[in-house]
């Protein structure tokens, strides 16, 4: 049996491992029983599939039975595939590299990271498995529906770092949107909102009693009779801050699945991508001092 004393898992598949801690204070016969009990949303057959694949180990390296002691005080780590997934027909593009950042345009109906019903069908995994790097981390974050420019970080030394640059708003953000066009609507504007937590959960609405947290400014770049292409400039960054401002003013983007309704498509439907694009990024890079501006190969039309 080949352990190791300091056990890194390996990426398999683009996939990392995920670190589970066993506590002394449960009761469990076997790590198996424990999983079963910690991740009550698992059925046990997914679980008896994984360590008869040998998808998990113990901290030393040792691939685990499903009839391994539970030892507490100590952790293993665990692969997670899906059986059936949906593959997304579309492809990222990597735009910039250097020894720190790895930017990257990512296309509608690509998620971020692995979660829900996808694992290979994101964009991390994806990167990982073309870069087989597994310290690969995004620095922030767009929606599913949402496609452009995005930053990863490289290295675990550095990540704090460009994180950071966003927690202090010293990013510049601007982003693309196609909805409606109201003659009676004056542009430029700055949106100003109290976001919060909607229902269902996945949503954000709008809370009119609280201080703004929220704000865009929001520009005309060009319009039809009935639509439009709208210039947005977030000053913060909320969950779906752009989707609920524009939702605000009475034109949706075009496509939102949301808002002003949930509207729930198949997940095989990639037919009416969410018209809203990360087209640029700009900031001076906190290493080497340098500005960086990079730009969306994806365009919105009317």
């Amino acid at each position: 049996m080949n352990i190791i004393e300091n056990f890194t898992p390996p990426l398999i598949n683009g996939v990392s491992a995920s670190k589970v801690f066993l506590p002394d204070d449960i009761s469990a016969p076997t790590i198996f029983a424990y999983l079963c009990q910690h991740f009550p949303h698992i059925q046990s057959s997914e679980w008896q599939q994984r360590f008869s694949d040998e998808l998990i180990y113990a901290a030393n390296g040792e691939k685990l039975k499903i009839d391994s002691i539970y030892t507490p005080n100590s952790h293993i780590f665990y692969y997670r595939f899906l059986a059936h997934e949906i593959h997304v027909p579309f492809q990222h593009e990597i735009l910039f590299e250097n020894e720190n950042l790895l930017v990257v345009d990512k296309p509608h109906f690509l998620s971020m990271t692995p979660t829900g019903q996808y694992v290979q069908e994101t964009l991390l995994v994806r990167l990982k498995r073309q870069t087989t790097n597994q310290d690969l981390t995004p620095i922030h974050r767009l929606d599913r529906e949402t496609a452009g420019v995005v930053l990863f970080s490289k290295k675990t030394e550095s990540r704090g770092i460009y994180q950071q640059l966003f927690a202090e708003r010293k990013v510049q953000k601007v982003y693309h949107a196609i909805a409606a066009y109201h003659p009676k609507l004056k542009f430029p504007q700055t949106v100003q909102l109290h976001l919060e937590k909607g229902n269902p959960f996945y949503t954000m609405q709008i809370n009119p009693e609280k201080p703004s947290n929220t704000e865009t400014h929001i520009e005309l770049l060009e319009h039809t009779q009935h639509k439009a292409k709208y210039l947005l400039k977030p000053k913060t960054g909320k969950q779906h801050q752009l989707r609920v401002h524009l939702n605000y003013l009475g034109i949706p983007i075009l496509h939102d699945p949301f808002y002003p309704t949930v509207q729930h498509k198949a997940d095989d439907d990639f037919s009416c991508p969410l018209q809203l694009l990360a087209k640029q990024i700009q900031f001076v890079d906190p290493i080497s001092q340098q500005k960086m501006h990079f730009i969306s190969n994806f365009e919105l039309t009317l």
